[in-house]
């Protein structure tokens, strides 16, 4: 069974999925194509995998640690099937990553790898958007580069009865596809992410962990429209749009065009890609906000 959330007559309202057609409990009818989707699930966190798939792996040419890297999106990232993402006037990095999402649907703390499944209300799709002309500053956290507003669609439902194994899912961008890859190339399935998480942070129903994404993630432009789909689960489409709005330069971090930057944005593309690293930013050449520090060396 797939359940979505949509708007109804101006409310939110929770449907199930009958072929074209989305039904509310008390029988009122929508077509899914004409719906306007609200995020299927209301997390009180959004926990992502860095590296998961062998391909992405392979691309940047590194090798997987022993055991799962994370980073977590605000849930103000939040985002829906048929939502704009926003790239800033000042920001030219924003990067598509198609992702499968798993939702949480009890809680879960300290749980064995074999209860997993008993935990998992279902899966949906996510993009795991990332806005990389801050990765000099939030490499580590990436609270910046992944977190800002819109970065996070989900959608458009939630399948609760979907078997991960052996899935294709694909990240098209205006109908052509940039990734191509399937559940079989994880190193750690959605039963192992949710252990995981669960070992250190109680899990509680409604959220959300996003499982990582194949090779080819590559910087986006306004009035380009991204989707994933995911075999089972359908498809996730949104569509960037540009800001007339900038980053503001008053403080805080600013965008840069880095080799960092540049090397995690252009994956496989990078020029130096197999040759070297990227060389590290030197600290004067980050640029200041017009609001300095209060003690500088």
């Amino acid at each position: 069974m797939e359940y979505r959330r949509i708007l109804l007559d101006d409310a939110p309202v929770d449907v199930t999925v009958d072929g074209d057609t989305l039904v509310a409990s008390d029988g009122r009818r929508v077509e899914a194509a004409t719906a306007v989707h609200l995020p299927p699930v209301s997390p009180s966190k959004i926990l992502c995998c860095h590296l998961n798939h062998v391909s992405r792996v392979r691309e940047f040419g590194i090798e997987l640690p022993p055991a799962p890297t994370w980073f977590q999106k605000p849930v103000s990232a939040l985002n829906a099937h048929g939502g704009d993402v926003v790239r800033p006037a000042n920001c030219h990095y924003l990067n598509y990553e198609g992702e499968i999402a798993i939702v949480i649907g009890a809680t879960a703390r300290n749980i064995s790898l074999a209860d997993a499944p008993h935990y998992i209300a279902g899966y949906s799709i996510a993009n795991d958007f990332g806005l990389h002309d801050f990765r000099d500053t939030d490499a580590g956290s990436m609270l910046r580069v992944k977190g800002a507003d819109t970065l996070c669609p989900v959608g458009p439902g939630v399948t609760t009865d979907w078997d991960f194994h052996h899935k294709a899912m694909r990240t098209l961008v205006n109908g052509e596809v940039h990734q191509d890859g399937s559940t079989d190339e994880m190193a750690w399935d959605m039963h192992y992410l949710v252990t995981d998480m669960a070992r250190l942070i109680t899990l509680v129903p409604g959220d959300i962990i996003l499982s990582g994404t194949p090779a080819f993630s590559r910087p986006v432009e306004p009035g380009d429209v991204v989707s994933v789909e995911v075999e089972g689960l359908g498809a996730l489409t949104n569509y960037i749009v540009g800001s007339s709005d900038a980053v503001s330069d008053e403080v805080g971090a600013q965008p840069t065009a880095t080799e960092e930057v540049l090397s995690t944005a252009l994956g496989g593309d990078w020029e130096f890609r197999g040759q070297r690293r990227p060389l590290p930013t030197d600290r004067s050449a980050l640029p200041y906000p017009r609001v300095h520090p209060k003690f500088e060396s």
